[in-house]
């Protein structure tokens, strides 16, 4: 799956869309540049989960369009929509794995479900992607067997191990402790770098969103709208360790804070 016009993978155009009444979302319009991380930010309740469900057809707006690759999901049969969710990885908070499964078999999962691999490359990919953040010799353990640090690293990897073009990811590192999610961060960085995939991250942390995005949407109280878009300007590769200190942080950090607010 590639984009149409190649600077953008996701459109999001004038999207309505309500609950029993309630506005929700309210004349969305944004553009997702191909190969970058966007991160959404907001108050809470204002749909930034309702926004990334549109993307794969899990919810149809009321009015607008959604585009991915140029193509209109709603518009989309059945057919083309599970291919469109095959291309799409999602990594939610609890990021959970298959209890029943070995830390291998849950990282190779979505290699033989989306994949034509033969068991030999998809060893090869599992065992690289466990080394690149450092689970290699867990690599039997069961998911019971692991703390709460390498859940989240392991359902990391599973989601971007079978190489999606597009990933979805709602505040996958919430409710871990500060050392994790920074380790979290540095695994990702180090991971997309590898493919570049176009990438939607929503978070709450404006450190975070700093530290990973290459632009920050930010999205007004109900009825949302889009209150504020911020470039990124920090160059890469990214120490998530010494953002703090990197030129430019604290005047983006105040930007985007006086958005939300």
């Amino acid at each position: 799956m590639s984009s149409k016009n190649g600077e953008y993978m996701i459109e999001v155009d004038d999207l309505h869309k309500g609950f029993d009444g309630n506005q929700v979302l309210d004349g969305v319009t944004c553009q997702i540049p191909t190969g970058k991380i966007s991160v959404v930010m907001g108050p809470s309740g204002t749909g930034k989960s309702v926004l990334l469900r549109h993307v794969v057809g899990l919810l149809y707006p009321d009015k607008g369009d959604v585009r991915v690759a140029g193509k209109s999901v709603p518009d989309l049969n059945e057919e083309e929509l599970l291919e469109l969710r095959r291309n799409v990885g999602m990594l939610f908070q609890d990021g959970a794995l298959f209890s029943s499964m070995n830390l291998y078999d849950n990282v190779a999962f979505p290699l033989r479900q989306h994949t034509k691999k033969s068991e030999g490359e998809i060893k090869e990919i599992v065992m690289e992607r466990l080394e690149e953040v450092g689970l290699r010799e867990a690599v039997t353990k069961m998911p019971n067997e692991l703390s709460g640090g390498m859940r989240k690293r392991a359902a990391l990897i599973r989601t971007l191990a079978y190489d999606p073009p597009v990933i979805l990811m709602d505040e996958p590192f919430a409710a871990v402790d500060a050392q994790t999610r920074t380790q979290l961060q540095a695994d990702l960085l180090k991971l997309w770098d590898i493919g570049r995939k176009t990438i939607i991250f929503v978070t709450h942390d404006i450190a975070e969103a700093i530290a990973l995005g290459d632009r920050a949407l930010v999205l007004s109280r109900q009825p949302t709208r889009i209150a504020a878009e911020h470039a990124i300007p920090i160059p890469r590769p990214r120490n998530v360790q010494d953002m703090l200190a990197v030129d430019g942080f604290a005047v983006i950090y105040q930007r985007i804070r006086a958005a939300i607010q």
